[in-house]
């Protein structure tokens, strides 16, 4: 019996040292947490990699020569570009603002700001959804523990609802931290799509309409 008990509380808690010869063990690093760490960094390389190839082949020589190329790529463009910026929201492997500034140069403000919408869209979906069926376990996992315990602090307020549909309006908060953490609320599912549909929009428009125009003001385009 207590063979048996000692091997359920090591499994329930992974990160605690055991006793006698099993304390000289090191605990045992998890490799979600890790990934999110280093997903940005692997974002961060990719990039500079298209970059170098953007600058060798002539693609960024121009604003024209990189429109011309994403529609010679046809269907594939947005669709890769839709894929990205979703899966971006989800989980940090290139941070979703760079995408949102990408869209509007990459296909225009009007097609660059619906794909983002779109994208931006389901991803904060995927995410209230994934949490609604894991709870805080993959969050803690994602996200610094003080960082989610300090947004965790909005759900103990009565005005977390009005609250958390002014921060997905402005670009001002963590809005994929903010989505998973709804996601462990009551709130429910048919108020949570009302707020990301009609709330969303503004913030892309502001953020991602009002950066790419200036990136593309100051580049030597």
């Amino acid at each position: 019996m207590s063979t048996t008990t000692s091997a359920l509380e090591a499994l329930a808690a992974p990160g605690r040292p055991r006793t006698g010869a099993a304390t000289t063990e090191r605990p045992r690093r998890d490799p979600l947490r890790l990934a999110a760490k280093l997903a940005p960094l692997l974002g961060l390389a990719v990039a500079i990699v298209l970059v170098v190839w953007g600058l060798q082949s002539g693609v960024l020589a121009s604003l024209e020569n990189l429109q011309a190329f994403m529609g010679g790529l046809g269907a594939w463009g947005p669709a890769v570009f839709l894929a990205a910026s979703a899966a971006s929201v989800v989980f940090p492997i290139v941070p979703a603002g760079l995408l949102v500034i990408a869209g509007p140069v990459l296909f225009g403000p009007i097609e660059g700001t619906v794909y983002n919408y779109l994208a931006i869209c389901a991803g904060s979906l995927l995410n209230f959804l994934i949490a609604r069926h894991v709870g805080l376990a993959l969050i803690e996992r994602l996200f610094a523990p003080r960082t989610v315990e300090k947004f965790l602090g909005w759900t103990r307020s009565a005005h977390f609802t009005r609250a958390f549909a002014l921060a997905i309006a402005l670009p001002v908060a963590p809005d994929d931290l903010l989505c998973y953490i709804a996601g462990t609320t009551k709130m429910r599912w048919r108020t949570y799509v009302t707020i990301i549909l009609l709330c969303k929009p503004w913030a892309l428009i502001a953020y991602g309409l009002g950066i790419s125009a200036l990136v593309l003001r100051f580049l030597p385009w």
